[in-house]
């Protein structure tokens, strides 16, 4: 029977005023728990970094893009970074990292799956551009003609990863999904979540990693932003294959380490979303 996440179903509110955690996959856990399914496969990006108890991640599909593109009606906007212009996303991440380089611009929160998020951008005449993931967009054959593919935006933890979840004592199915699963993509997606993780953060923190996997080593960049854009956190470390389950923590507690960054972390921690919008009083 089909399953929808509260996240599927409440399409007015932006995630991050949801007040929730796992708002695209407790439904799945839920149903994983009680024996009606045997995996839930997930956008790995939307998986809480801890699990709900008896659940475990065991397997993640090779990784398909992990940048963000932009789609935009009116590419000038983008040769003054002194426009003004409405960008349409629901993501505090994306939301900070266009302010850092397009203050002027609104950003404005947008719901509902690809196609509908696509049509609400298609008929709004006052939405210059949106900003969507390049993988969700490639694997439904939605990707235009003309995006732009965002370079310089670095993406969500485990951006462009399909993770198989199943319960912590089905060794049965965890054998049979071990055949599936691509070692790179799961190092890159288990050090990048453990950086989200040890930050204390989820998808109402603009918080972004990247971890690249070659060879022996794992280069990996992560960053925090404020709300506004103005204020980042950022880190670039490098670590061993073999150091890839402590790898990710080791990084946030780098970027910890870096003035103002815990104040930062504590600030975004403590935001009140029933009082006012993290980047725009008038959206």
């Amino acid at each position: 029977m089909p399953i929808e996440s509260n996240g599927d179903i409440d399409l007015q509110k932006p995630i991050y005023e949801l007040g929730v955690t796992g708002v695209f996959t407790k439904q799945l856990d839920i149903a994983l728990l009680e024996n009606r399914a045997d995996i839930a496969v997930h956008s790995l990006k939307d998986v809480p970094t801890q699990p709900a108890k008896g659940l475990t991640i065991i397997a993640a599909l090779e990784r398909g893009p992990f940048e963000d593109v932009l789609l935009i009606k009116d590419k000038s906007i983008l040769e003054n970074k002194f426009s003004q212009a409405t960008i349409a996303t629901s993501s505090l991440r994306r939301k900070s990292q266009w302010l850092q380089q397009y203050a002027n611009h609104t950003l404005v929160p947008i719901r509902g799956n690809v196609q509908t998020r696509l049509r609400k951008f298609n008929e709004d005449a006052g939405l210059a551009g949106i900003i969507l993931a390049k993988a969700g967009l490639e694997r439904m054959d939605l990707l235009p003609a003309g995006h732009i593919v965002l370079d310089w935006m670095l993406p969500a933890p485990a951006q462009g990863i399909v993770g198989i979840a199943c319960r912590t004592e089905d060794e049965a199915t965890q054998t049979i999904c071990a055949k599936i699963n691509n070692e790179k993509s799961f190092i890159e997606g288990f050090v990048e979540r453990q950086f989200l993780r040890t930050l204390q953060g989820g998808c109402s923190v603009p918080i972004s990693g990247l971890a690249h996997l070659q060879d022996n080593e794992i280069e990996f960049q992560g960053a925090i932003h404020s709300f506004d854009g103005k204020n980042v956190h950022r880190i670039d470390y490098v670590m061993l294959k073999t150091e890839w389950q402590t790898g990710g923590q080791e990084a946030a507690e780098k970027i910890l380490a870096q003035h103002g960054a815990k104040e930062l972390m504590q600030l975004i921690k403590n935001k009140n979303w029933n009082n006012e919008s993290p980047v725009d009083q008038s959206t």
